[in-house]
Formats: C-alpha cells, sequence, structure tokens
C-alpha cells in the first residue's frame, strides 16, 4: 500500500487519489488532453506573433491582410496542422520513428531534427536577452529612458527630453514641449537603440569580429537554459504541469496590457494604422506569399514538435478537434498582439508628432527597441516593462519545451533501449549542455549577427521543402487511401472530404507556391546599414542545405543497404512500410495490422471496437462464476495455493 502511494506522489498525483494509468506505460503519455493543447497552443504561439505579425499586417494593407490570412490557414496551415498531429498519434513515435511509413524517406526526420537544433540555439538567446531586460526592469527608472549614460553618443535624444542626475517626475512633464526639438533634428537616435546596440549588445563592427563574451548574456543564458532542463525534467509529465502557467499567463499580459495601452492618447489612431484596409494590396502576390509564409512558420509546421508531442497523446484522441482549436488560437493571438502593439506605438507616434510608420518595426527592434521606448513614456514604466518581457519570456519557453523535446524523444525513440527510456533525463541534460554551449558564441559582441543570419536561413525555404516531400510521401507513395484508413481507425470516422482534398492537392500547390515565393523575394540579409559579406551568406545557405541533403543522402544509403538484385528492386523495398509501422500497442493493431501485411486494408472503425469491448463485458460475468468453480489456484513457483475469498 505504501509502495503505491510512493509511486503515485512520484507520477503527480496527490496521496490517497487514484492514479491515472499511461495507455501507453513505456513511452508515457500527457496526464490529460489539456495539457496537451496548451503545449500545442505554447509551441505555436511564439515571439513571432508578437514582433513579426503586426508589423506584416501593416506593411501588406492593415486590415485587407487579414482576407488572404485566414484562406492560407484554411487551405494551408489547418490542413497540415492536422495531418502532423494524427502521423504522430497514430504511431506514438516522435519525428525520426514515424518513417517507418516509408523508410526511404527517413531523412525528412533527420531534417526535421537539423531544424529544431538551429532554431533551439538561437531561440534559447533571445529569450535569454528578454530575461535581461526583465532583470533590468526592476528599477526605479529604466536604464534606457534618458541619454545621460556612458553609452550614450551625441547623437541621442529621448522623447521624454534631456534629462537631468536631479530631475523630478515634475520636470519630466515641462521637458515634454521640447519634444518638436527631437522631431526636427536630422538624425536622432534613441536611448533605447543605444542602450541595445552600445550597452546590452556592445555590437563589434562585423560578422567576423567577434570580441569579447558578454557576462551578462552569458549568465542569463545559462538560466535560460536551466529553467527549460528544469521544466522538462520528466519529459512530458513535468513540462505537461508547466504549460498551465507559460501557455495562458501571457495572455494576461497582453489583455492588461491591451487595457492600458488603448485608454493612453493616440492608441487609436495606431490601432488604425494597424487594421485600416488597403484593399489595392490583395492583388499584390507579395501579399498573399506573406500571408502564406506566415501561416506556415507561425504554426511551427515541419519542426518535428508537432508529431512529438502528438506521439504522447492515446490512440482514440480526437487530434482533429484539437489541430483547428490550437490552429485559429495561434491566428487569433497573432491579431489581437497587433492591438496591443499597435497601440502603444500610435501613443508614442503621438507624442513625436510623426507617422505611426516612423516608429514601427519588426522583430528583435520592435521587441528591444520600439517598444521599451514607448513604455518609458508611461507612469510607472518599470512595471509595463516588467510585464512586457515576462511575457516574450514565458512566450519563448513554451516554444523551446517543444524543440528540446522533439530532439531528446527522437533520440531515445530511435535507440529505444530500455536503459535510454529508464535515464531519459540524463539524455535531456545532455541537450541541454550541448545547446548551451552551441548558444556561447551567440552571446558575443558579433553575437546579433549571426543570430539574425541563423533565423534568415537555418528555418526558411529548407522548412518549404520538408513539408512538401512530407505530404508527397504520405498521401502519394504511402498512399492516401491507407492513410485516411489508418485515420479512420485512430479517430472513429474518415477525415472530411475537406481535408482529404487539401492533402492531397491544394496544401502541396501552397506549399510549391511559398518556395517560389521564397525564391523569387529573396534579398541577401542586412542588420540596420550593415551588409553582411558574401563568406557569411554562403555560411547562411549551409546551414539551409544541412537540413534538406538529409534528405537524399539518407533516401541513397536506403536504397544501397534494401534487399533486391536490381535498383528498382531495391527502390521498391526501401519505400514499403516497416513491418512495425502502424499503432504502437498490440491492443491497437486491427485489421491489416493485426496480421502485419501491407496489403488487404481492412480496417475496424472505432465504433465496431467499443462494440467489441462491450460484449468482451458481457462474457466477464460467466468467466467470473467458472473462477469460483476452481477451488484452486496455480502460484508463482508453481505449487497450488488455497485461495482466500474476498470480501
Amino acid at each position: 500500500m505504501e509502495e503505491k502511494q510512493f509511486s503515485g506522489i512520484l507520477n503527480g498525483a496527490v496521496p490517497g487519489e487514484q492514479v491515472k494509468k499511461d495507455e501507453n506505460s513505456r513511452r508515457g503519455n500527457w496526464g490529460n488532453q489539456i495539457e496537451f493543447v496548451l503545449t500545442s497552443v505554447g509551441y505555436a504561439v511564439g515571439l513571432g506573433n508578437v514582433w513579426r505579425f503586426p508589423y506584416l499586417c501593416y506593411r501588406n494593407g492593415g486590415g485587407a491582410f487579414m482576407f488572404p490570412y485566414f484562406i492560407m490557414l484554411v487551405f494551408c496551415g489547418i490542413p497540415l496542422f492536422f495531418l502532423e498531429l494524427s502521423f504522430g498519434q497514430f504511431t506514438s513515435l516522435g519525428c525520426l520513428g514515424v518513417w517507418k511509413v516509408s523508410p526511404m524517406f527517413k531523412g525528412v526526420g533527420y531534417g526535421m531534427m537539423v531544424v529544431s537544433t538551429y532554431i533551439g540555439i538561437y531561440y534559447n538567446v533571445v529569450i535569454c536577452i528578454a530575461f535581461y531586460y526583465f532583470f533590468t526592469s526592476m528599477t526605479n527608472l529604466l536604464p534606457w529612458t534618458y541619454c545621460n549614460n556612458p553609452w550614450n553618443t551625441p547623437d541621442c535624444s529621448g522623447v521624454v527630453g534631456t534629462h537631468r542626475a536631479n530631475a523630478t517626475f515634475a520636470n519630466i512633464t515641462a521637458v515634454m514641449s521640447g519634444v518638436t526639438e527631437v522631431v526636427n533634428r536630422t538624425k536622432r537616435t534613441s536611448p533605447s537603440e543605444e542602450y541595445w546596440r552600445n550597452y546590452v549588445l556592445n555590437i563589434s563592427d562585423g560578422i567576423g569580429n567577434f570580441g569579447e563574451v558578454r557576462l551578462p548574456i552569458l549568465g542569463c543564458l545559462a538560466v535560460s537554459w536551466v529553467v527549460v532542463f528544469l521544466c522538462l525534467i520528466r519529459g512530458v509529465k513535468s513540462s505537461g504541469k508547466v504549460v498551465y502557467f507559460t501557455a495562458t499567463f501571457p495572455y494576461v499580459v497582453l489583455t492588461i496590457l491591451f487595457i492600458r495601452g488603448i485608454t493612453l492618447e493616440g492608441a487609436i489612431s495606431g490601432i488604425k494604422y494597424y487594421l485600416t484596409p488597403q484593399w489595392q494590396k490583395i492583388l499584390d502576390a507579395k501579399v498573399w506569399g506573406d500571408a502564406a509564409s506566415q501561416i506556415f512558420y507561425s504554426l511551427g509546421c515541419a519542426w518535428g514538435g508537432l508529431i512529438t508531442m502528438a506521439s504522447y497523446n492515446k490512440f482514440h484522441n480526437n487530434c482533429f478537434r484539437d489541430s483547428i482549436i490550437i490552429s485559429v488560437t495561434n491566428c487569433a493571438t497573432s491579431v489581437y498582439a497587433g492591438f496591443v502593439i499597435f497601440s502603444i506605438l500610435g501613443f508614442m507616434a503621438h507624442h513625436l508628432g510623426v507617422d505611426v510608420s516612423q516608429v514601427a518595426d519588426h522583430g528583435p527592434g520592435l521587441a528591444f527597441v520600439a517598444y521599451p521606448e514607448a513604455l518609458t513614456l508611461l507612469p510607472i514604466s518599470p512595471l509595463w516593462s516588467l510585464l512586457f518581457f515576462f511575457m516574450l519570456i514565458l512566450l519563448g519557453l513554451g516554444t523551446q519545451f517543444c524543440l528540446l523535446e522533439t530532439l531528446v524523444t527522437a533520440i531515445v525513440d530511435e535507440i529505444g533501449t530500455d536503459w535510454i527510456i529508464r535515464n531519459k533525463t540524463i539524455i535531456t541534460l545532455g541537450v541541454a549542455i550541448l545547446g548551451f554551449l552551441l548558444g556561447v558564441p551567440l552571446t558575443t559582441q558579433a553575437g546579433i549577427y549571426w543570430l539574425l543570419l541563423m533565423d534568415n536561413y537555418a528555418a526558411s525555404f529548407s522548412l518549404v521543402i520538408i513539408s512538401c516531400i512530407m505530404c508527397i510521401c504520405i498521401m502519394y507513395v504511402y498512399g492516401h487511401r491507407n492513410y485516411f484508413k489508418d485515420v479512420e481507425m485512430m479517430l472513429g470516422f474518415p477525415p472530411p472530404i475537406f481535408f482529404r482534398i487539401c492533402w492531397r492537392f491544394i496544401s502541396p500547390l501552397i506549399i510549391t507556391f511559398i518556395l517560389i515565393f521564397t525564391v523569387i523575394q529573396y534579398k541577401p540579409i542586412t542588420y540596420n546599414d550593415y551588409v553582411y559579406p558574401n563568406w557569411s551568406l554562403v555560411i547562411g545557405f549551409c546551414m539551409a542545405l544541412s537540413s534538406v541533403i538529409c534528405i537524399p543522402i539518407y533516401a541513397l544509403f536506403k536504397i544501397a543497404t534494401s534487399e533486391g538484385a536490381t535498383f528498382l528492386e531495391r527502390l521498391k523495398h526501401s519505400v514499403k512500410p516497416h513491418a512495425s509501422w502502424g499503432p504502437a500497442l498490440q491492443e491497437h493493431r486491427k485489421g491489416r495490422y493485426a496480421t502485419g501485411g501491407p496489403e488487404s486494408v481492412e480496417v475496424r472503425p472505432l465504433k465496431e471496437e467499443l462494440k467489441e469491448k462491450e460484449t468482451e463485458k458481457e462474457k466477464e460475468p460467466e468467466k467470473e462464476k467458472k473462477d469460483d468453480i476452481s477451488l484452486t489456484i496455480q502460484g508463482s513457483n508453481g505449487s497450488t495455493l488455497n485461495p482466500t475469498p474476498s470480501a
């Protein structure tokens, strides 16, 4: 009894409470379905929802951009999301194991791992900078408010005027009249920009000049990785509990900032700038390309994270419903974040007497320069700064949890021994330490150049290629009929006809369009006025190709090692599903999976399985009667024991 209570406590249950048993006891499952949904929302809703979507929206026609955005969500985003969730849930395996469906394409899984590795390295550096700003906001006066600091230059002009050490809040209000002077200056550098460039980053003159490691940033990077490791110390069992806070609290902060923002003077003009439709831009192909790209990258398709998170679901979970809930929540968050950002930027533009477009920015420029500067105009500005950067930290951590879990799950599933499953925490620790060490160069004075290089190249067109090949493999190599029947076996109903059409035709076409658009719109990366040298662009392309090259290399390896006398015979064997392909648990291996043969597809839906279970329950009383008749039972050592009657 004590042993049971102790194991219950280890599983996170309350002593005395009945412990929920995992369906897949060897691998584990989510504690409940809310944990999966919140984790997936935290994964999909990231920093891009706050610092990229609002900027794209105002740049591409305001409210008019919403039309192509939601069209792409319906025809590409949700179908791909559902495809990846169902793919991982059906096999209960990570991004490597699922390719038993067609072993020749396992390189796609390795490509997903490479992409997740790159993103995991630089994403945590962004989180660590948010940690740094969070800690420096714990003061009476934000350090980027005025221009009287050692790191400021003569070009610095704050939005609240010139400050002297003995100035009071009354003085600050009085010098607001000096704003006109600021606007009229030919070259204005904000104190927040100089704080970012000259103090936080202490940026070097180029990507090749690493300079020194910024120790405060390095310390925050260590804190960031420790937090991620501790939250994943027991895999989905621990991260599933953490997301109750990390996935929900950002919405509380967004709402607080939104309410504060819309009460400010000039906020309405900022929101109008964000939403006012410019319908003529709908005819621009670039607007549609931006909409498709934002949907694709925002949902986290082809990173391997969706497959991994879904692999911990119970076999009959309704992932169709989950995919719609998570996708719509992600896009609604992007739109909502736009109101929060542009209400504050509108207030700032009003104070400066300039157009909103002159203060609007995206990426790190929005998160660490434009928005923090706007916050200095608010009373009790450190409080709003703390809330804003705490929100960024939580948004980043939600994505980082899944990136790390994707890598760990892929390694554990691939090796698959009892030892490595029992010691999964050691693998998690090893991956976290390696991620920290690989992130150290990004904390140098040239770190921001490398971070932006990785952001632009490591997960750009390579993701689109990976996603396209995944669709082709499942729909045309494995066969759409086979996959539709697999989904029916799992969910109890076949995929709706709309999704079947999207999976086979529409989504691959949109993905191809995104790829062509990405290539046509390509411009060499720059950072403000700095133009990246050619050798750094070559490194960027190598990073992009390193994930895609896994696909043909592994395919050639698999063909070479497959059975067969001729190339065609080997090719046929390499694309044929592995004998162990299908549901992980024997109880779910029905129809063709019961016999193990890939031919003769016979799938019994969930309704039939439930009927069978009911008939088995009816037979149970008869079995019990037969058991009562027997007077002895066999012991574990072969002896016969007298049964003790139960009370």
